[in-house]
């Protein structure tokens, strides 16, 4: 069985980020855009409302189908595939939040 990543885990996630530029709210003007790598296919998924809109955080609702784990009976996304990271895209690359805050820290961007 495949482990999936829940809600409560990107939340963590993003709380131990908190304060630093590996979040969406601190590194926005930089132009770092909230997404989700598929490190099982490389692919990145910029975060998106589930209405399509861009996102201005880490947005499960808005990933496709083929990276749900699970959802709670009202639709909402509760899980997805453990292969599925946050992070940021920037100018067509895709940062971790530990990379985002270190290439910030460090370069004037």
């Amino acid at each position: 069985m495949v482990r999936a990543v829940t809600i409560e885990e990107f939340a963590e996630d993003s709380q131990a980020f908190q304060g630093t530029r590996g979040a969406s709210t601190n590194n926005r003007s930089l132009g770092f855009v909230p997404a989700f790598l598929d490190t099982d296919t490389g692919v990145v998924y910029i975060s998106r409302n589930p209405n399509g809109t861009l996102a201005p955080c880490h947005c499960l609702d808005g990933l496709p189908d083929t990276l749900i784990a699970g959802r709670d009976s009202k639709g909402r996304v509760q899980a997805v595939k453990g292969s599925v990271i946050a992070g940021f895209e920037r100018n067509g690359c895709f940062f971790t939040r530990e990379q985002a805050a270190h290439f910030t820290a460090t370069d004037e961007t």
